[in-house]
């Protein structure tokens, strides 16, 4: 265990900060002992082009923090940040790693600055990590993906659940990270889809809101979700996503049906996506590994195995609350970094990641 220079366990403050929302997370020997979590992000700074409204957000759920525990030595914990944060439009901008990309080089990677307006102490910024493409233009574009913050979650899912590469790593969600790993356990490269968005977009703001009752599915209907995929691979994702409208103006079929129907379409394209984008050159004996909420894990995961093009092994990896793989791969991460400050040259300026002075 991890522990300060005067012997007391370790408390690490994880934020992950979003397009749209924010996490700040107090953990205690890998597990979360406090969290707080706030609808402001990145987009909120596009809008006004003030950084004030998102750092005093943080502020304010990092003092939140130490209320539910009662309070805490200020200068006894470290503070790691990942996601959206780290682009340019976040609070300090730290440019994309190129892939391969290991977790040491992630760790080596991270940045040092202190936002006082935040904490007195520096915020260690975790980069992201984008594909490795040179002289990119419109002939090479598919080759070409980025991630903030999918790096983080896809080493801490690997972490937990023990799992070595080759490996695809599936991240379901409003924008889908499928994560390739190496034998080396190095991120080779990623793509992303807006499958999660383009579901809650039809869902909430088209004609299908009310043959969806504007609602997601909490359940899988096993069958339409085949027959949504079935129809997506023969007459694409628009006629399909229309066909749930039909289903709910000519046929008896209940919400979990057409939502399931709707879902199917969507994640068909992602694995349409899988097998031939050139950004992963994708096997299809690899392994896979699948993160995300439990009914997008299920759809992905029936999917997959419907498809006789994947052949590899598949598991559904489970995030636990107590131990979200995001915060856990970055609290991993600021375990090396104290590691190595505790065996090396000061890391900031003569200031310690705990804030006290060398």
């Amino acid at each position: 265990m991890l522990t300060a220079s005067q012997g007391k366990p370790m408390l690490i403050v994880t934020i992950d900060a979003g397009t749209t929302n924010t996490r700040v997370r107090l953990w205690r020997d890998k597990k979360i002992v406090a969290a707080s979590s706030k609808a402001v992000g990145v987009r909120d700074i596009a809008v006004t082009g003030d950084r004030g409204t998102l750092m005093s957000a943080i502020k304010s759920m990092l003092e939140s923090l130490f209320r539910q525990i009662g309070g805490v030595n200020r200068e006894r914990y470290a503070i790691v940040a990942s996601g959206m944060i780290t682009a340019e439009l976040g609070l300090h901008a730290v440019p994309h790693l190129t892939a391969p990309v290991s977790f040491a080089d992630l760790a080596a990677g991270a940045v040092a600055h202190i936002l006082p307006e935040i904490a007195p102490q520096p915020i260690w910024f975790i980069p992201g990590v984008k594909n490795a493409v040179a002289s990119i233009d419109v002939n090479n574009i598919d080759a070409m993906d980025m991630m903030r913050g999918e790096e983080v979650e896809t080493f801490g899912l690997l972490a937990q659940h023990h799992i070595r590469g080759p490996v695809l790593v599936a991240l379901p969600g409003t924008h889908s990270k499928f994560v390739l790993v190496d034998k080396e356990q190095r991120i080779l490269s990623c793509v992303t889809t807006m499958a999660g968005e383009l579901l809650d977009v039809l869902t909430h703001q088209t004609i299908l809101k009310n043959s969806l009752d504007g609602e997601f599915t909490h359940e899988l209907d096993r069958e339409y979700l085949l027959k949504g995929a079935a129809s997506c691979r023969r007459l694409g994702i628009s006629r399909s996503c229309f066909a749930v409208r039909l289903l709910d103006r000519f046929t008896p079929a209940s919400h979990c049906q057409k939502a399931s129907y709707l879902l199917g379409a969507a994640f068909y394209s992602d694995l349409q996506a899988l097998k031939h984008s050139a950004a992963l050159d994708l096997a299809g004996d690899i392994a896979i590994a699948i993160g995300g909420k439990s009914v997008l894990q299920q759809a992905l995961a029936t999917l997959i195995a419907d498809d006789p093009f994947f052949s590899g092994s598949m598991l559904l990896a489970e995030d636990r609350p107590e131990r979200p793989f995001s915060g856990s791969g970055a609290v991993a991460v600021m375990e090396q970094i104290l590691m190595r400050s505790a065996s090396s040259a000061p890391l900031c300026s003569g200031i310690s990641p705990l804030g006290t002075s060398r």
